[in-house]
């Protein structure tokens, strides 16, 4: 096991996750539910679940593209994503 690469990927995802809309619906939730436990196992479960998915997606995927060219295309897709939000804010939307 690699725990250097463990740490990394721990430390990336912590982060990224903080203050995300998956974090705000946990609140949501916690608060409506009154049921901290039930909706932390929930959530956990589903972070879990998704994580297995990009995990499997990400093997899949590396096995018929070059890695180099999956992260030009998140890269990509980022920066799409970003310039989309920018878009909106400068027309004016939400």
């Amino acid at each position: 096991m690699d725990w250097k690469l463990v740490g990394v990927t721990f430390g990336a995802i912590f982060l990224a996750e903080l203050g995300d809309k998956t974090q705000l619906a946990t609140f949501l939730m916690t608060a409506k539910s009154g049921s901290p436990w039930a909706v932390f196992l929930g959530s956990s479960l589903a972070l879990v679940l998704a994580s297995l998915l990009g995990v499997l997606a990400g093997e899949w995927l590396s096995k018929m593209i070059p890695p180099q060219y999956l992260q030009l295309g998140a890269a990509t897709g980022f920066v799409v994503i970003g310039c989309l939000m920018f878009w909106q804010v400068f027309r004016g939307g939400s």
